[in-house]
């Protein structure tokens, strides 16, 4: 039966159903339910409906009325975008901070009502919100390849066996991530990144192939860009990281080594997902095979580690919890890198002071658009065409 007829049926019984006793609507109803197959408080919503003159087919929505309106949910999308597309976790304990960042550049135009709905927005909301935005398509759908291969130095490096306990800043996890596209052949650039196991801060660097000294020269940009002093190197067991001459810098350094066990990329977990988060999501796949491409990629990794380190919440695992046989991961309230530096208790209050200094420099939106414009110009240089939400 088609629903045009169901709704000509109900229709001819309104005038008895409007003006019969209880019995009768339950009769009526009885009746109907046979007859055209819906269910009983479909029925009575649409026996209501056209007893009071409506003649819609289409029922009114049900349920409580929407709290957040269109501008609040445009304000949302904008701070997500702004974020380089955060999940809710990490977007939610930090939308006050953007809001705040963008009234200071005069940036914010939405209206005070809906900055405050937006501020007062619980967490499952913004989760349920951002959930419903689109995700652009911008990297290549190929998948990353490992060049990591033994080196003969390792019995003099000694293996971290276990999670980090709390160390202080300055510790953390290095790597290298090849941009060769779908073949190793040939040379190729590279990227290292650091990641600082205390705070998260990130420093990236990127570098022609992958030799020793051109290497060893990456960390030493990294020590002196990074806001305290660099005390310890953790490594896999790639022979790009453990050989002579870095071991050598470190010990005269005063720079602790330690290495991952070989393939356990679980003791590298936090630098392994920022591989994609920090460098993927951002370079793509594409291969980078001229030497031009890695002043390219340098320019674009001085814009995006003050990006990460000032404006891109992360969430540290802080214990497991056993629930029968699964283990649930616990994680501590999202925040950047900059704001766990300033809490740390362990970090000189001069460097606190002229990151603080810094800080009120940088304009996000402004950020967001030179690491737009930089990664046009090296997908450019690669043949590929701009991502959509770059052109």
């Amino acid at each position: 039966m088609r629903m045009a007829t169901k709704q000509e049926i109900i229709a001819e019984r309104v005038p008895e159903y409007a003006a019969g006793d209880s019995v009768t609507k339950s009769k009526i109803l009885d009746s109907l339910e046979v007859t055209t197959g819906q269910a009983r408080k479909s029925l009575i919503r649409r026996l209501n409906q056209l007893a009071q003159g409506k003649s819609n087919t289409v029922p009114d929505r049900p349920g409580r009325p929407r709290t957040y309106g269109n501008e609040v949910t445009a304000a949302l999308k904008s701070l997500w975008d702004l974020s380089h597309e955060c999940s809710g976790e990490r977007l939610w304990p930090q939308l006050a901070m953007y809001v705040d960042v963008l009234h200071r550049f005069h940036r914010w135009t939405y209206s005070f009502s809906a900055t405050m709905q937006l501020l007062t927005m619980s967490e499952k909301t913004v989760k349920r919100r951002i959930a419903s935005f689109r995700h652009e398509q911008t990297l290549l759908p190929l998948r990353g390849m490992s060049t990591t291969k033994p080196s003969q130095l390792k019995e003099l490096i000694p293996i971290r066996r276990g999670p980090w306990e709390n160390p202080a800043p300055g510790y953390g996890e290095i790597d290298t991530v090849v941009h060769c596209g779908s073949s190793l052949q040939g040379d190729l650039a590279f990227t290292v990144q650091y990641t600082d196991v205390a705070t998260l801060w990130v420093l990236l660097a990127a570098q022609w192939n992958k030799g020793q000294a051109a290497t060893r020269e990456s960390i030493q940009g990294m020590r002196d860009r990074l806001p305290f002093a660099l005390k310890g190197l953790d490594p896999d067991s790639g022979s790009e990281f453990i050989n002579w001459m870095l071991y050598g810098w470190c010990k005269q350094e005063g720079i602790q080594m330690s290495r991952i066990r070989p393939g356990k990329k679980n003791d590298h977990g936090r630098i392994e997902q920022k591989n994609y988060t920090n460098v993927r999501q951002f370079v793509g796949y594409v291969r980078l095979d001229r030497r031009e491409q890695v002043a390219l990629l340098q320019e674009l990794y001085a814009v995006l580690e003050d990006y990460l380190n000032f404006f891109i919440p992360s969430r540290k695992c802080i214990r497991r919890e056993r629930i029968g046989s699964r283990y649930r991961k616990v994680y501590d309230r999202a925040a950047p890198p900059y704001t766990r530096v300033l809490a740390h208790p362990e970090v000189p209050e001069k460097v606190k002071t002229a990151l603080r200094a810094k800080y009120l420099t940088l304009d996000p939106v402004v950020l967001k658009m030179e690491l737009d414009l930089k990664t046009k110009r090296l997908l450019g240089s690669c043949g590929v065409p701009a991502p959509a939400v770059l052109r």
